[in-house]
């Protein structure tokens, strides 16, 4: 009489156990960042600044005196408008990507990384059993989640707002082309995202948020545009600079929305749109494999 067996269970494939572990550690992470004040406070920064410069300093301007500079004045108020109108949201919604947009973006991935450190997170966390790298994807991946989180409610919001100035001011309800929808969204995800994991990297260097932010922020408002103004005298200073991510990111902007017409800080129009797009995705991809590498290889205490 032979005994019956039973067939061990099937193991886990490797990817699908990786992914679980990356979707478990996202939603852990996620649900610290909603209950983190610092998060809400870099997130009201960005809505309040985007607010300010993308609609209440035009509008103001629009209802003034009527004179905003050289040329016709009923000109300049039908040009300051027409911005304010929601056919021109996905333009407004971009301009504020390269400058400060992107140095908040930065400075919330500076703190998410640097504090897992600072307090002793990636030390408990990996304690409990938690792989490295499921743990550093699931927090990599809820920052991911909050800069899209971001840039619907921007763009909802400003929607709303162009609606309202075009219904009090008595205006045509033109609605934006999906295309520029499409393109915007791309284009300011692909901006904010590598601003987003540049700043974990620098937390993940440091080990800790204060140096990181500190450092980033210098390296996006000051240093990168002294660079710039020394590139005009310096050829091979030039040459590098156009490979710098702020460079890319706010040439990417402008050849959307047009660097030469807009004036916007930031905005320019240095590279070519599409080699601007690689090297945005480039600055991105390093930041993401550094990050990992660094978390996973590196001793955590």
């Amino acid at each position: 009489m032979s005994a019956t067996t039973t067939p061990p269970a099937a193991a886990p494939a490797l990817g699908a156990g990786l992914a679980g572990g990356i979707a478990r550690s996202a939603r852990a992470e996620l649900l610290r960042l909603r209950r983190w004040p610092a998060v809400w406070v870099t997130l009201g920064a960005w809505m309040t600044m985007s607010v300010l410069f993308g609609y209440l300093f035009t509008y103001l301007s629009y209802t003034g005196d009527g004179t905003v500079g050289p040329g016709d004045g009923v000109a300049s108020d039908q040009a300051l408008l027409a911005e304010m109108m929601p056919e021109a949201v996905p333009d407004v919604f971009l301009q504020g990507m390269p400058m400060f947009g992107g140095a908040l973006m930065m400075v919330l991935g500076a703190l998410i990384a640097g504090n897992g450190y600072g307090w002793g997170t990636w030390k408990t966390v990996f304690s409990q059993g938690v792989r490295r790298g499921s743990g550093v994807g699931g927090s990599l991946a809820a920052l991911t989640v909050v800069v899209v989180l971001t840039m619907a409610v921007t763009f909802a919001l400003f929607l709303g707002l162009s609606s309202l100035i075009a219904t009090t001011e008595s205006q045509a309800m033109t609605w934006p082309e999906l295309g520029s929808i499409a393109q915007a969204f791309a284009a300011g995800f692909a901006v904010l995202e590598m601003w987003a994991l540049v700043g974990y990297l620098l937390g993940t260097l440091a080990r800790g948020p204060a140096l990181a932010v500190g450092l980033g922020l210098v390296w996006s408002l000051v240093v990168e545009n002294l660079l710039r103004g020394v590139g005009s005298l310096l050829s091979w200073v030039e040459a590098l600079t156009a490979v710098l991510p702020g460079t890319a990111a706010g040439s990417l902007v402008g050849s959307i929305i047009g660097a030469e017409s807009n004036g916007t800080p930031g905005v320019l129009d240095v590279v070519a749109g599409d080699r601007a797009a690689v090297t945005v995705v480039a600055w991105a991809v390093l930041a993401l494999v550094g990050s990992v590498l660094l978390v996973t290889r590196r001793d955590v205490s």
